[in-house]
C-alpha cells in the first residue's frame, strides 16, 4: 500500500481524488494516522451536499465519527489506480533485489523510480509526472 507521506505529496502536487467505493483513504491530525478506511456502499461512503463531498461513517459505533470533508481525508491509491494514472508514459514494473523498479517515458526520455514497495515507486513515478507537467 501506498506510504501515507507519499500520498500527501501526490494531492499537494494535484493529484485530485473522485471518491469511488473501493477506494482506502487515511484521517491524518485526529489521531487516525495509523488507520485505512475503505469506502464501501455498505458503510462508508460519499454523500454530495451543497456546500461539498463529505465521507459518511454510517452505522459505525467504534469511534464517535459522524462524516468528515473530503479534503481532510487522504487517498491512498492502489497500485492499479496509480498504474492506470501513469497513462501511456508507463512502461514496466520490476522487482530486484531492493524492491521494485518502475520505468516511464516522458517525451523519449526513460526514468526509473525505485522503492521498497511496488505501490511507492508506482506514486514516485506518478508524482513525478505531475510535476513535470506543472
Amino acid at each position: 500500500m501506498i506510504s501515507l507521506d507519499l500520498a500527501i505529496r501526490l494531492r499537494d502536487a494535484g493529484l485530485a481524488w473522485k471518491p469511488a467505493a473501493g477506494d482506502r483513504f487515511a484521517i491524518p491530525d485526529r489521531d487516525l494516522d495509523d488507520d485505512v478506511f475503505v469506502l464501501s456502499n455498505m458503510t462508508i461512503e460519499v454523500h454530495e451536499l451543497p456546500e461539498g463531498q463529505i465521507i459518511g461513517f454510517n452505522g459505525t459505533t467504534e469511534w464517535a465519527l459522524d462524516d468528515v470533508e473530503k479534503d481532510e481525508a487522504i487517498w491512498l491509491p492502489r497500485e492499479d489506480q496509480l498504474r492506470e494514472l501513469l497513462g501511456g508514459t508507463f512502461r514496466r514494473l520490476e522487482r530486484d533485489a531492493g524492491g521494485y523498479r518502475v520505468t516511464v517515458e516522458i517525451l523519449g526520455a526513460g526514468h526509473e523510480f525505485t522503492a521498497a514497495e511496488a505501490a511507492d515507486a508506482y506514486g514516485e513515478a506518478l508524482l513525478n509526472l505531475i510535476q513535470a507537467a506543472h
